[in-house]
């Protein structure tokens, strides 16, 4: 692919007749079955809609995200919540290759730091960021992304962004105008169909998951003894999950772990409740999670 591409061009159209790169290095071969659609972004939302897991079915907003409205989960839902979350979760070994260089952490830098651009570029909400971070990690701990091609790591992120905007946002783009901020390849929207489905396939069409956004209104709730918190917090609450996300530590941790420590430091913040009580009701998570 590289012997064919001029890297120095500040803008490189990758046009399907490079298929034959494309299907050496990403392995798209695997996915032919599925052929291109004359509307490919339409086609693919409905295939996407069409894997629903049923434990989503008819509550996607409010599982994923309580905070746009709707109303606060149950102690029970949560639970079930809880021990769903490890479905959607990237490889065990992810965080220890990153770390040792096993994986290349840089690209995983580059492919979030575009994902912020675009996403801010079209206001996309903070459930689309933590959707296209979930899928970009899930798929970077079983694929091997080639070393030394650039441009997959682009389209891998274009990828997992259209993903998600197909998943949450109300107005999607077309997948080729995502692609803003002056990249350095433009692919066509075939291309990008083709990659999209090769993440959809990797992940096993689980794109549906749970978040740290989706229990961020449960454990304020508790914070605020069960009374629906101000918008205010919940905000502050999001943008506190988003930019920890974005870095790798928080791998460590369940979804579900990283929503109470934002809680308890937001609340902590606003001095609306002692920190000792906060985590006495956010004791479950443990619990749920030791028993697994």
């Amino acid at each position: 692919m590289e012997e064919n591409l001029d890297c120095s061009a500040s803008n490189l159209l990758c046009s399907e007749n490079a298929s034959s790169c494309f299907d050496d290095d990403l392995d798209f071969n695997a996915i032919k079955e599925f052929g291109v659609s004359p509307d490919c972004d339409h086609h693919l939302k409905n295939q996407i809609f069409n894997q629903q897991d049923p434990f989503f079915i008819n509550n996607r907003s409010t599982y994923l995200m309580g905070s746009s409205g709707f109303a606060i989960q149950s102690d029970d839902r949560i639970k079930e919540m809880v021990e769903k979350e490890v479905e959607h979760l990237p490889e065990d070994d992810y965080l220890k290759r990153l770390r040792s260089g096993d994986l290349d952490l840089s690209v995983r830098k580059e492919a979030l730091d575009w994902i912020w651009k675009a996403s801010a570029y079209y206001g996309f909400g903070p459930l689309s960021l933590c959707l296209s971070i979930n899928y970009l990690d899930r798929f970077l701990s079983v694929y091997d992304i080639p070393r030394g091609k650039t441009w997959t790591v682009q389209l891998l992120a274009v990828a997992c962004l259209s993903i998600a905007a197909k998943m949450e946002e109300t107005k999607v783009p077309l997948s080729v105008d995502l692609q803003v901020g002056e990249p350095k390849f433009v692919f066509e929207a075939k291309t990008i169909y083709r990659m999209e489905v090769l993440v959809l396939s990797t992940l096993k069409w689980k794109m549906q998951v749970i978040t740290p956004c989706s229990f961020i209104d449960y454990f304020m709730s508790k914070i605020c003894n069960d009374q629906y918190p101000s918008s205010m917090s919940i905000s502050r609450s999001l943008q506190l999950i988003l930019s920890t996300i974005k870095g790798i530590d928080f791998l460590e941790f369940r979804p579900s772990e990283i929503a109470a420590a934002m809680a308890i430091s937001v609340s902590g913040d606003m001095q609306t409740l002692s920190i000792d009580k906060a985590v006495s009701s956010f004791a479950f998570v443990g619990k749920v999670k030791n028993n697994k």
